[in-house]
């Protein structure tokens, strides 16, 4: 059989094992919306309003962020993965009232909501195209963008407590920024065989779109209420 041949049919297969990882994080990214809902409507139905202060929260958060994270990665070959997941996407969803509530308390709330649905869409959709014409593999791409969340998020934390929305509204701004090239990152890391598992893709992808909704719902209701 000719090299060449052989050369093409390894590369054939590579490519159809990264369209398949593709379609299929795709596909459970769309499921993972319906229990993100549910999760939502569940939590505004009962007027959820956190846990006390916002570090308490905040720590509660991460916690329940790392333990799924953690769950996911240990059953991400197996259908069990697929569970764990939307369960996360569930809690995520119920944790997300909390925002819900506030903003559907303004004038126009649910406009805003409606606003930043539109916009994450947007952003998706923008980010993916942009990711389809790279074809070089953006592993460096990451250590600049943790580093940029660890500022950021430090900088979060000190508009909170320091009760300034100005530098609040900026970070939501900068949140946007980062959370849509990580969008570039992730969706590469499938394009390029960095990332094989269709779980854990949509795991990434996921808690992307999830921070720009939530930071594009902060920075209009932010804006709307100093109106």
């Amino acid at each position: 059989m000719d090299i060449n041949n052989v050369s093409d049919i390894r590369t054939g297969g590579v490519a159809d094992t990264q369209n398949r990882v593709l379609r299929n994080t795709y596909m459970l990214l769309a499921a993972s919306m319906v229990p993100t809902i549910a999760g939502a409507a569940l939590g505004v139905t009962l007027g959820f309003k956190g846990f006390g202060p916002w570090w308490m929260n905040f720590m509660i958060l991460m916690g329940a962020v790392m333990a799924f994270t953690y769950g996911i990665e240990r059953t991400k070959n197996s259908g069990s993965g697929v569970a764990v997941l939307l369960a996360f996407t569930f809690f995520m969803g119920f944790w997300l009232s909390v925002l819900l509530g506030r903003v559907l308390a303004l004038k126009d709330g649910a406009t805003l909501i409606a606003y930043a649905f539109g916009g994450t869409a947007l952003i998706f959709g923008g980010m993916a195209a942009i990711a389809s014409t790279i074809k070089t593999q953006l592993s460096g791409m990451s250590k600049f963008l943790w580093i940029g969340f660890c500022v950021i998020l430090l900088a979060a934390i000190g508009g909170i407590v320091l009760q300034m929305p100005a530098l609040m509204i900026g970070c939501s701004v900068l949140f946007i920024g980062l959370f849509s090239a990580w969008i570039v990152y992730d969706i590469n890391q499938i394009m390029t065989g960095g990332e094989t598992n269709y779980i854990t893709a949509t795991l990434s992808i996921y808690i992307n779109l999830f921070n720009i909704f939530s930071n594009l719902l902060s920075l209009l209701g932010l804006t709307s209420s100093s109106d």
